[in-house]
């Protein structure tokens, strides 16, 4: 009963710390692109999803946009840290498979994305939705499901602490 009791601690945690990082990415987005937030140094503020371009089918799509929002430690978890990224998908925008370091909650800001992750069925995810991805899990693919307009996610990472690379090309 202790270890359930200990669990439900941990996750009640960690969703309220994923409701600050929401509120925190948000006011960071309505800051604009000037806003530099609490980003360590050396951590890019645009990059490329990592591996968007080495599947064959994701050659001629475009590229999806990762945004750094913040990358705190955790200081109730020992060595835990957790990120939130703006990602980016233009029109008809695509990544291939890959997998994260850690957990991955996803929440769709604007737009129509599909995403699948291994085992399981191929989701179609609108603004206000979310998806989950546990540790290691293999990430088929994501894309915009619009060819003309372009959607945003806003992707919370609890993984270990250092800000390091958050996606591991399969």
């Amino acid at each position: 009963m202790i270890g359930n009791q200990a669990r439900l601690r941990t996750g009640q945690s960690l969703i309220a710390i994923s409701a600050v990082a929401v509120l925190f990415a948000l006011t960071a987005k309505w800051a604009g692109p000037g806003f530099t937030g609490v980003l360590p140094d050396g951590m890019e503020t645009h990059m490329h999803m990592a591996n968007a371009d080495t599947d064959a089918a994701a050659g001629a799509r475009p590229k999806t946009v990762v945004t750094p929002i913040s990358c705190e430690k955790l200081p109730n978890v020992s060595g835990k840290s957790i990120t939130t990224v703006i990602v980016t998908f233009p029109p008809n925008g695509f990544t291939p498979r890959h997998r994260h370091p850690g957990s991955v909650s996803a929440f769709v800001l604007k737009g129509t994305l599909r995403s699948q992750l291994e085992g399981g069925a191929a989701g179609t995810y609108t603004k206000g939705q979310t998806w989950f991805e546990p540790p290691g899990t293999v990430h088929l693919f994501a894309e915009n499901a619009s060819t003309t307009e372009p959607a945003e996610v806003l992707a919370t990472f609890i993984a270990d602490n250092g800000c390091g690379p958050l996606t591991i090309p399969d």
